[in-house]
């Protein structure tokens, strides 16, 4: 990827974060899905800027401002238009009223995450595959069954680079393509207004220039939550493991965790992962 063009993109985006965002996911609501009639030489995926104005019930000039951010407040009732014609679910609304809202701010400095101490001393007394992570899935602490679940759980590993970059976390994962962009989705949700982060456009701007899965990704403008959930690994020891995972907020850091249904077969193939990794 050329450097200017993912400078220029970054820039266009942080000029005109809302209408990066309705051209994106414009794109992806398809004219069936709007209960538009098929047909025509369409030159452009997914809905026109006409046919959102229509359907939201807003002028096409209006909606043209929107769109090319020359009008960047519109009323909650607008967006909640926009957000209806774009099928966006309750998070993916939140988000679009929150880029209407943002205000600039003066540019933050870098600052270091902090992981109390009593947390390191819960890692170290739990057996079950736990670690810390930041607001930009830095991971900052680890105990040592997180490291004998996944090498990329070690601090100083992201949790986003990983699977975009690192063809054993894809292996590792079930469905890798869709825990990337859960990932990718979960930032966007994460970074919100707070774009001059340092550590946010750190990150992005890595991942802009080495990997086209992630270029994709945030060029749609997902965004969802990434709390707890249950998922499946592929572990190249013990096999397959079915696990919950749950994210436990603690002052300003994440505490994840991994555990199993008691006494299922990933219970037992955690117990023997835990004898190889603990002494």
């Amino acid at each position: 990827m050329d450097v200017s063009m993912g400078v220029s993109a970054k820039v266009e985006e942080s000029e005109n974060r809302l209408g990066s965002c309705l051209r994106a996911r414009r794109e992806l609501v398809t004219p069936a899905q709007a209960g538009i009639p098929a047909g025509g030489n369409r030159r452009v995926p997914g809905l026109r800027r006409e046919e959102v104005a229509l359907l939201a019930g807003i002028s096409a000039d209006y909606y043209l401002r929107l769109d090319l951010g020359r009008d960047k407040n519109p009323s909650a009732q607008v967006l909640d238009s926009l957000a209806r014609v774009l099928r966006l679910d309750d998070v993916e609304r939140t988000y679009l009223l929150g880029l209407a809202a943002a205000r600039p701010r003066a540019p933050r400095r870098k600052r270091p995450e902090h992981v109390p101490a009593r947390v390191h001393q819960l890692l170290a007394h739990l057996r079950i595959p736990a670690f810390v992570e930041g607001r930009a899935f830095d991971v900052l602490a680890a105990n040592p069954m997180a490291v004998a679940f996944s090498p990329r759980l070690r601090p100083g590993e992201n949790r986003l680079r990983s699977p975009l970059l690192d063809p054993e976390e894809q292996a590792f994962h079930q469905d890798w393509p869709q825990a990337a962009a859960g990932f990718v989705a979960a930032l966007r949700t994460t970074i919100g207004d707070d774009t001059d982060n340092p550590r946010f456009v750190e990150l992005v701007g890595e991942l802009a220039l080495s990997s086209a899965r992630f270029r994709t990704l945030w060029a749609r403008h997902d965004v969802r939550d990434l709390d707890g959930g249950t998922t499946t690994v592929h572990h190249p020891v013990v096999g397959d493991l079915r696990l919950h995972r749950d994210k436990l907020p603690i002052d300003d850091v994440i505490l994840v965790v991994y555990y199993p249904d008691k006494d299922t077969d990933s219970d037992e193939k955690l117990r023997l992962l835990a004898t190889l990794a603990l002494p």
